[in-house]
């Protein structure tokens, strides 16, 4: 019998998180899957506890490499995958017991090439406080030719998808880059004809305190390498007539979120470098002051949906932006 889904578990230092992640894993209803779990030079205790599930579930298979960052790990995990589909499980994430098989099941019955479902964060009690809905206002199946909305609004998380493992023939995850699911996640999308979607928060996101208090560096300027190569690959896709949808992709990746990571750089001549960069985005790629404050998400306004603290953060951006003869 063939494997249903190689998971794939990049691990990095995290024996505080590990073993509430892969128990979430091995306790799958879905039984016929393999767990691939790559140490990617952890120097904690992390090793320890992955020969532990070793012993106790014969699904997993344990790699240690080098440390070479998460897209290289992910890429292990792929090229010792035997599964015919893919998921990726960060290790202090942690998922739902039915989610693999809820996935696979959609993936059947729509004979879609990507599954996603909704996520949502939780924090180091394990409490839930934000939830990170995708596309709520499409059905379960999205036939890409007929509706391509999708595109200019979904997350690109890899962790919240199930992949049909044939999207990654051409395809690796690209290294030493942030944001290197928002460059590779967008061109499996455009090489798929269907999408199926589960408006339920199967996956739970964790973030760490420390993660959010961090300083931010010039490695958002990745933000345009990876935005730019997914906007080449559409121009060569079956979905190049979708002009004003990858102009929707561009604003939501290369302007908000974008804006939200520099909103975390503390150095004030690397942020004003970082907005010049920024209006050279926007003027490249004709996106003016009006299309983002009128970009929609989820068919609302997005900018309006936002709490007061980030309307405000954004409409100071724009003011930030008039200020340095930007825009």
């Amino acid at each position: 019998m063939s494997i249903l889904i190689s998971v794939i578990v990049p691990v990095y230092n995290t024996e505080k998180y590990l073993s509430k992640c892969l128990d979430s894993i091995i306790n799958q209803t879905l039984k016929n899957i393999e767990i691939i779990i790559v140490n990617d030079g952890s120097i904690d205790n992390s090793q320890l506890i992955i020969d532990n599930f070793v012993k106790k579930d014969s699904r997993i298979k344990s790699i240690i490499k080098k440390n070479g960052g998460l897209s290289d790990a992910r890429n292990f995990g792929i090229d010792n995958s035997k599964g015919d589909y893919l998921a990726f499980v960060d290790s202090d994430d942690y998922i739902d017991k039915n989610m693999f098989e809820e996935m696979y099941n959609l993936s059947q019955k729509h004979q879609s090439e990507i599954v996603l479902c909704d996520l949502v964060k939780v924090n180091e009690k394990g409490e839930e406080f934000r939830g990170l809905p995708q596309s709520p206002q499409l059905g379960d199946k999205i036939i890409l030719k007929d509706d391509f909305t999708i595109f200019g609004e979904m997350s690109c998380f890899a962790c919240n998808k199930l992949f049909k493992k044939s999207l990654f023939d051409k395809h690796r995850f690209r290294k030493g880059i942030h944001f290197e699911d928002i460059e590779l996640i967008p061109k499996l999308v455009l090489d798929s004809t269907i999408i199926s979607k589960i408006n339920h928060p199967y996956y739970k996101y964790f973030e760490r305190q420390d993660s959010i208090t961090k300083t931010h560096t010039n490695k958002g300027l990745d933000m345009f390498l990876a935005v730019n190569e997914v906007s080449n690959y559409f121009m060569n896709s079956a979905y190049n007539s979708n002009n004003s949808n990858l102009k929707r992709f561009q604003i939501f990746q290369a302007y908000y979120s974008y804006l939200a990571y520099v909103a975390y750089v503390k150095d004030k001549l690397l942020k004003r470098n970082m907005l010049l960069a920024l209006n050279d985005f926007l003027n490249n790629n004709s996106i003016n002051k009006k299309e983002i404050i009128n970009y929609k998400r989820f068919n609302n306004n997005y900018l309006m949906s936002l709490n007061n603290k980030k309307k405000i953060f954004y409409l100071l951006a724009q003011i930030n932006l008039n200020l340095l003869n930007i825009i």
